[in-house]
């Protein structure tokens, strides 16, 4: 693949520049006091390193390629959407995250110093995602093809999904009808968190571009919808809301996971028929 001898020098260089955005994330939301704000960074610092990544001149400086400027572009939207509708979220006054409510918590007095290292370690992360878009920018056919379509086909459907997947959640809450409540209508009746799997859905975009087989340097690629799957799936997105949900909804969430599927967006089952006695 073109350019690839060049790609440590490019990450390592993404690498320090999401550290110093993460350190930034970390002082801006110590002032502000809502965390919420570390995730805005790193949405807009993260899409910047995306289309950084794709863009950079590896060795042809003179002419990005129209694939360049694809994922480029579709790096660009993703951040600009995501992140701006977290930015709008967190300025209009929204109670702070539950997962940053449960870390303030845990760890008490303490919150601000250990933040700063869990803050810091979303640069690699952002890393491996520049990784991805970076190979998927470079892939070796000429022009854009039907992988470049597939690619932009699952984009679509992920942006269009998790906006829609928002947009619902964003409309449940404002109808006062609905405080205390759970949101089970839409998508949400068929995932628990269907804004997670469309952005986990997203990354699988530039695996679809850059997966060439016979090049061991693209299986890479798949680092990108890897980590986000271990991410939302298992550390910081699904597990620390649902047990903030527990805890806040009891038996009525309880209920909710009994019928909904965790993730993947599934049919609703059936809830348990009564037990009768003989």
């Amino acid at each position: 693949m073109a350019g690839v001898h060049t790609l440590p020098e490019l990450m390592a260089a993404i690498l320090i520049l999401m550290l110093a955005v993460m350190a930034a994330a970390w002082a801006w939301q110590a002032l502000a006091r809502d965390t919420g704000w570390v995730d805005v960074f790193w949405t807009f610092g993260t899409g910047a390193a995306g289309a950084a990544a794709a863009l950079w001149p590896l060795e042809n400086w003179e002419q990005p390629t129209p694939r360049q400027w694809l994922v480029a572009a579709m790096a660009v939207v993703w951040s600009l959407r995501l992140g701006g509708y977290i930015a709008v979220r967190v300025a209009g006054g929204h109670d702070e995250d539950a997962r940053y409510k449960a870390l303030r918590e845990k760890w008490g007095k303490a919150y601000n110093a250990r933040l700063f290292g869990f803050v810091l370690i979303q640069a690699p992360v952002s890393a491996i995602l520049a990784l991805a878009i970076a190979l998927a920018a470079r892939a070796p056919e000429a022009g854009l093809g039907p992988r470049d379509l597939a690619a932009v086909a699952i984009w679509l459907i992920a942006v269009g999904g998790e906006s829609l997947a928002d947009g619902q959640m964003k409309r449940f809450k404002a109808d006062p009808a609905n405080k205390g409540g759970i949101c089970d209508r839409g998508l949400w009746a068929w995932s628990r968190h269907p804004n997670y799997f469309f952005e986990w859905l997203l990354w699988l975009a530039y695996p679809a571009i850059a997966l060439e087989p016979s090049q061991p340097v693209t299986w890479l690629s798949l680092g990108a919808p890897l980590v986000m799957f271990l991410i939302l799936r298992f550390a910081t997105g699904v597990p620390p809301l649902e047990r903030s949900m527990l805890a806040s909804r009891g038996d009525a969430f309880r209920a909710y996971q009994a019928r909904t599927s965790a993730f993947f967006p599934l049919p609703p089952r059936r809830a348990p028929l009564p037990q009768t006695g003989a």
